[in-house]
């Protein structure tokens, strides 16, 4: 057992073996970060956690917040006391501070938590960093919007916020350096990432960021009319008003099972095209200003077109096809749809400003690049898992980057995942097809000792989890995956759009996926949309 005193109190942790190495370092789970969210606290802004008497035993996780998994579409009831982080270090006193990495899961801002089922510490522990992980609240009780002061949005966001000034107060007790904090995350995780860089609440708070598979203008990530949404949420569950403080009373009372995988639609043709790589129901929004608690104020692109940034460094990449994990979604949802309603190829930023016509026309044109005059059906599996790929994670993450690149942060990279071997769970789901490729969440397999994984892990295995989890923690600890020890050298992404990718060795290229992004970006100059609001 290991003691220590934060802020708020004494905390016992535990002396853990890693599974994976036999390696021992300290664990200490569920510290709360802020006050329970209940009652009247339900949707607004977190509040900082409470002192406690006595040692408080940290040997288990807190309870993980209410939501329905987006996997297994399984309810998990969790409690929305649910604001903890977990802290896991190899040394408590070392000679030197150690770099601090904080992990914020995805889910679709809707699903997960920062538990060890899914994000064990035992491969990152190894490379003599500190690792937090935390839970924040998702789904409505952390992104319902009725712009009001009470509840202008973004609660989930400030969760992260209120946890970030936690670790800068109180890591040093752990052996972390409060002045060398990176966050990093995946999909919604990676898109909150981003949105930190952008964000003044976030200021001060970490030196480099990590977004992997997940940017603010990903079109899964773009928030519509949240407001109305708040109050058709209302309807579904029994209220029907125009009052923002009768609402809020309503749904703070409504127990908490009846608020998740809510689906409160603003428009008709939300319902019949649903699906998940666009238009997500509760996600970060654009506030309103009231007082100086804004999360984001302005667009996620106009604040990069401003240059007034959070001066940090950042990686950014996706997987080499991401997309693969929904050939099942693919098989039994897209085909019908996408054949039907041809305007879902169309990116709901271009959708949300053209009128019906003009959206066919370039739903036509996208539909001919990616498919030719193949059939929408599962003779065309390889074309459509291209398409939501490059449509959901490729441009977008393109667009950040150049956009990044014009306001004059301290260092950018950029990388490409495509690690294969028995680490890889997702994508197994397109051998049938004949695809084989990194999807969506299977980096984390290489960073996270997950416990769906496949355990056993053979030599090539441990190579391929060694050399991702230098890469990261190298960034963490010196701003750049390859240090001058390093023989071969990955350049910032820059005018030359350097970028790395992350395979049984490290190869560095340049323009990634360039003959997408440049369709992509010719899209969106034909339909009168910026896609370089600095340009």
């Amino acid at each position: 057992m290991a003691k220590l005193k934060v802020q708020q109190g004494w905390l016992e942790g535990e002396l853990l073996k890693s599974s994976a190495y036999g390696n021992e370092f300290y664990s200490f789970k569920g510290i709360p970060y802020a006050t329970p969210p209940l009652g009247s606290l339900r949707f607004q802004a977190p509040q900082p956690a409470q002192p406690w008497e006595g040692v408080r035993q940290a040997t288990k996780h807190g309870p993980v917040c209410p939501h329905v998994d987006f996997l297994t579409n399984q309810t998990v009831p969790g409690s929305e006391d649910c604001l903890y982080l977990n802290v896991y270090t190899p040394i408590l006193k070392p000679v030197a501070l150690l770099a601090v990495m904080v992990f914020i899961h995805g889910g679709a801002f809707k699903s997960g938590s920062g538990n060890s089922d899914y994000y064990g510490p035992d491969f990152l522990i190894n490379h003599d960093i500190v690792l937090v992980t935390l839970n924040y609240r998702l789904d409505a009780l952390g992104f319902l919007c009725l712009d009001t002061e009470e509840v202008p949005g973004n609660a989930g966001m400030k969760d992260q916020v209120l946890a970030l000034k936690w670790v800068k107060e109180n890591i040093q007790q752990f052996g972390g350096d409060p002045n060398n904090v990176t966050i990093f995350g995946e999909s919604a995780g990676g898109t909150s990432c981003a949105l930190h860089v952008l964000s003044p609440l976030s200021k001060g708070l970490f030196r480099r960021s990590i977004a992997m598979s997940g940017v603010p203008s990903c079109d899964w990530a773009i928030p519509f009319e949240s407001r109305r949404r708040a109050f058709i949420l209302g309807k579904q569950l029994g209220i029907d008003t125009n009052d923002p403080k009768e609402l809020l009373e309503f749904l703070q009372k409504v127990p908490v099972d009846k608020l998740l995988d809510k689906k409160p639609f603003v428009m008709a043709f939300e319902e019949p095209t649903e699906n998940y790589n666009k238009l997500y129901n509760f996600v970060p929004v654009i506030e309103k200003k009231f007082g100086n608690n804004n999360f984001l104020t302005k667009a996620p692109l106009k604040i990069l077109k401003s240059g007034i940034i959070n001066d940090v460094d950042i990686m950014v990449g996706y997987t080499n096809m991401e997309a693969l994990v929904d050939v099942p979604t693919i098989e039994t949802n897209y085909i019908k749809k996408f054949s039907r309603y041809s305007e879902n190829f169309v990116p709901t930023e271009i959708f949300l400003q053209l009128p019906p016509i003009k959206i066919l026309n370039l739903a036509e044109r996208i539909r001919h690049y990616y498919f030719g005059n193949k059939a929408i059906s599962t003779g065309a599996m390889k074309e459509f898992v291209t398409y939501l790929s490059e449509s959901s994670f490729t441009y977008d993450t393109y667009r950040f980057l150049k956009l990044l690149s014009k306001t004059g942060m301290r260092k950018r990279f950029m990388y490409k995942f495509s690690c294969l071997s028995n680490r890889n769970i997702y994508g197994h789901v397109g051998q049938k097809y004949g695809l084989t490729g990194v999807s969506h969440m299977e980096d984390l397999m290489y960073l996270f000792n997950a416990k769906e994984a496949n355990a056993d892990l053979k030599p090539r295995e441990r190579e391929l989890i060694k050399s991702v989890c230098t890469y990261f923690t190298n960034f963490a600890k010196f701003g750049t995956p390859t240090p001058e020890t390093c023989k071969l050298q990955w350049p910032e992404y820059g005018d030359g759009e350097y970028y790395g990718e992350i395979s049984d060795n490290l190869t560095v290229s340049q323009h990634v996926d360039c003959g997408a992004n440049k369709f992509w970006e010719k899209i969106f100059e034909d339909a009168g949309v910026e896609f370089f609001l600095n340009k």
